[in-house]
């Protein structure tokens, strides 16, 4: 594959100066009229475009790990943790990269600090999905032109790299003489505010921060610090809703309809929500999927498939419809408050601050509720339930893994927090006939990138294999 300038943007995106604009540019998107130097704006719509897309695809794998997602078919190779070939999600990332890259370098040279933070940031976000979802990947010198080769850079290494991207990026957005400024309708997510990219940022910090609770230089402080210059309320969520048909997800649910199965929902978080495991019925279960025909919510066992007939009859539930977050026109969620307050939950209980870690678990809980449209008084009712009120001095990291499970439903962070916590969600267990004889640590590396850049791709270690940041 090559990675330097892979990007396949059309001639111009000025049509893109509201909804019916914004549709317009991104039904050109096959059209064979390509230039070799696109506008910054043009570059602005596609790499937002393509970073909430490239989320939505690491998910489409991920979430199958984490079980919130089955296969209605016996043995589904994802469900089950065999080697599966993901290169077209390995693809759409580094095209994605190549764009980021080449939208990077043009501002630069423009002296355009706004897009050059706002690059940085995404860079950073597409660096952590390869990085956590295969380990060490191609960066450095991928996208100079100097090869079709390329080196892959270490686990740790693409850690550092978004990492101190992310730290560049505020240094960026916080200048006030950008030679060209961003513009909301060629930004997809965050409509040209760079105070919301500089929030985004910060989230995405506080993310790594966290992420690497394992390690002997985990800081609680530096995540909380970060926690505390990110979101404030779910209108800072980092999203994006631009499609050129609908949202993959609702996709998926069409899929379902058309009986070309996909995504049905697993009966570890079905169980999770529907009182089975917990004794306590979640209101958000009803804003996620549909009852079943018989007017019950039962999901599918990871690696069994569907149980009750011929998986044309809807007798286990899937992703719906109707569900905000998998509509046609729901937003796909990169980053959001909710998440936010549970990091800051984990933060503060590890750093012995109960009673902040308490009220932000409580908090988080309630921005994931109100930001599926859960009732007031469903949503209130569940929080004051002493199974989750707890009180600050009874709180646990597994109280608040249970919640934060919820919270990140089709996200492929949730992964990260599954490995973190070493899948200790309660009723959790392996799929059967799974592959492996543990829980599985990262995806093998994608035919395309083994047959085009064998040399350098990193030798085979067996799927449960922890990543650098998931072990002391």
């Amino acid at each position: 594959m090559r990675y330097y300038k892979l990007h396949t943007l059309i001639l111009t995106a000025l049509l893109l100066t509201g909804a019916g604009g914004c549709k317009n540019y991104f039904e050109l998107d096959s059209n064979p009229n390509l230039i070799a130097s696109p506008p910054l704006n043009s570059l602005l719509s596609t790499t937002t475009q393509k970073t909430a897309l490239s989320s939505q695809r690491v998910a489409n794998i991920t979430s199958y790990f984490v079980q919130y997602l089955a296969n209605p078919g016996a043995g589904g190779s994802t469900d089950t943790y065999q080697i599966t070939d993901y290169t077209g999600t390995w693809d759409y990332i580094y095209f994605a990269l190549a764009d980021l890259y080449d939208m990077k370098k043009m501002a630069t040279e423009q002296g355009a600090s706004e897009y050059v933070g706002v690059a940085n940031v995404m860079i950073a976000y597409h660096l952590n999905l390869i990085a956590d979802t295969f380990g060490a990947g191609p960066y450095s010198n991928a996208f100079d032109g100097s090869t079709l080769t390329p080196k892959y850079d270490s686990e740790e290494q693409m850690y550092t790299t978004a990492l101190a991207l992310l730290n560049e990026s505020l240094t960026e957005l916080a200048k006030t003489d950008s030679k060209v400024k961003l513009l909301a309708a060629n930004d997809l997510i965050h409509k040209g505010s760079t105070a919301a990219w500089i929030k985004t940022a910060q989230a995405l910090r506080a993310r790594m921060l966290n992420k690497i609770s394992k390690k002997s230089n985990y800081s609680p402080a530096a995540v909380l610090d970060a926690v505390s210059k990110s979101y404030t309320s779910n209108a800072d969520d980092a999203q994006m809703a631009s499609f050129l048909l609908r949202n993959p997800w609702a996709q998926v649910a069409r899929n379902n309809a058309s009986l070309v199965l996909d995504g049905w929902l697993s009966n570890q978080l079905v169980n999770h929500l529907n009182g089975t495991t917990y004794g306590l019925f979640d209101p958000r279960i009803e804003r996620i999927t549909d009852k079943t025909v018989n007017n019950t919510y039962v999901g599918t066992r990871n690696g069994q498939g569907n149980v009750g007939g011929n998986n044309t009859v809807k007798d286990e539930v899937y992703i719906s419809l109707n569900s905000p977050l998998s509509g046609d026109n729901s937003p796909l969620l990169i980053a959001t408050f909710a998440e936010m307050k549970f990091v800051e939950a984990e933060a503060a209980f590890r750093s012995g601050d109960r009673a902040r870690a308490y009220a932000a678990y409580l908090a988080g809980i309630r921005a994931n509720m109100d930001k599926l449209g859960v009732a007031a008084a469903a949503r209130d009712a569940y929080i004051a339930s002493p199974i989750v009120s707890v009180g600050a001095t009874t709180l646990t990291l597994d109280l608040i893994f249970k919640e934060k499970y919820v919270a990140t439903y089709l996200n492929p962070e949730a992964w990260n927090d599954a490995r973190r916590y070493d899948y200790k969600y309660k009723g959790f267990t392996l799929p059967l006939n799974a592959a492996l004889p543990t829980f599985i640590r990262r995806a093998a590396y994608p035919n395309g990138e083994t047959t085009k850049n064998g040399a350098n791709v990193p030798d085979d270690v067996p799927l449960s294999t922890p990543l650098w940041w998931d072990k002391p």
